[in-house]
């Protein structure tokens, strides 16, 4: 058996769970399961994938649950998975699962690759649209346990067990997250958040992080005037740049500005350009704040820019997204050849459709 253990707490997923285990019993590893006071099928579905199914009461702790299942672990090696993540697998997987303890050093954190749906993203795509983006992440959840462990009730975070910053390197494993592919889901998921995240920041004080977190789930339910004073507060804090958290939290401070018409104010951004344009996303986004303040040609020059950044976290800020908008300026302008020619770089993109055939519409 392979010296890792994946530990999994679960409540009330009998939807997800047992494609989850079904994926990761493919491998011969230890699975854990601890079980978080489900009242539907959850610990049943559990138990034909592994008999080492557990129960904890819940605190309104993420972290006091996440370590607990490490705790009933027999492997030192720990893979974090969660009940609505799929593993992505092919014929090298395995391979590639027996070469993961070799990855991490003492102080080292995995960071594998997770794939979610978005359910209502940024730019106005529904979840009932076919063209929907796609957010990539990179979350640490791969650790030796005897260095590492879970912090913060909330978003629980990995830190080191002797207070030094931890180092993270990627793995090559992929996840499907189904979780949160409906508004519903989504909306239940932020109101419970919020609810932990306010009694978080009551016990422990304010913090950039938490700070974030709120305006997050303010932000994924489109109230972006509750969202934008958490961010507003937070930014003025003191943080570290190089955290991935600070790139999402001015990318979302900007959409917020935009949704919120303060387009002017979102001009702001060219003062940080240096520091966050290595992502394709902030590049488009600075795209469409030079949309937004009719300055069309420092768009498209961002737009073209982000289409040459391989880094990015939304589908198509770096192609077909980039593309629509450059096309939608020049038929703004007139200039529907040009347009035409944007819109044919947008593949199936179902807005760049529409756009060229009303243009073919046209007498």
């Amino acid at each position: 058996m392979l010296p890792i253990s994946v530990c999994i707490i679960a409540k009330n997923e009998e939807n997800y769970i047992g494609e989850c285990l079904r994926r990761l019993s493919c491998h011969d590893w230890e699975i854990i399961v601890v079980d978080t006071g489900s009242t539907d099928r959850s610990v049943e579905i559990a138990r034909t994938y592994t008999p080492h199914v557990y129960h904890f009461d819940w605190v309104n702790d993420f972290s006091a649950a996440r370590n607990y299942s490490i705790s009933r672990a027999s492997n030192d090696y720990i893979l974090i998975v969660d009940c609505d993540e799929y593993l992505e697998q092919d014929e090298t997987t395995g391979q590639l699962i027996a070469r993961l303890p070799q990855l991490l050093s003492p102080g080292q954190a995995g960071m594998l690759n997770r794939i979610s749906p978005a359910a209502d993203t940024a730019d106005g795509q529904r979840e009932n649209d076919t063209s929907a983006s796609l957010v990539h992440e990179h979350i640490a959840r791969f650790f030796h346990r005897k260095h590492i462990h879970y912090e913060g009730s909330i978003h629980e975070q990995l830190a080191a067990i002797d207070g030094k910053p931890l180092e993270f390197v990627p793995v090559p494993l992929t996840f499907y997250h189904v979780g949160y592919s409906t508004l519903a889901i989504k909306k239940e998921k932020a109101a419970r958040n919020i609810t932990l995240l306010e009694a978080e920041l009551e016990k422990s004080g304010t913090s950039p992080y938490l700070l974030f977190q709120l305006g997050q789930s303010y932000f994924g339910l489109s109230d972006y005037e509750q969202a934008l004073p958490y961010f507003e507060q937070a930014l003025s804090m003191e943080v570290n740049e190089k955290e991935d958290y600070v790139q999402t939290m001015i990318e979302s401070y900007g959409y917020c500005l935009l949704n919120l018409g303060f387009h002017a104010k979102a001009l702001e951004l060219e003062g940080i350009y240096d520091i966050f344009s290595k992502t394709a996303d902030f590049v488009f986004l600075m795209g469409l704040i030079y949309l937004n303040n009719a300055m069309f040609q420092a768009a498209i020059h961002e737009f073209q820019k982000a289409t040459a950044i391989p880094v990015y976290a939304v589908d198509g800020v770096n192609s077909y997204k980039a593309y629509y908008n450059i096309g939608v300026i020049y038929e703004c302008m007139g200039n529907l050849p040009k347009a035409l020619e944007y819109y044919n770089k947008c593949g199936t993109y179902t807005p760049a459709l529409e756009r060229k055939r009303a243009i073919s519409a046209k007498p």
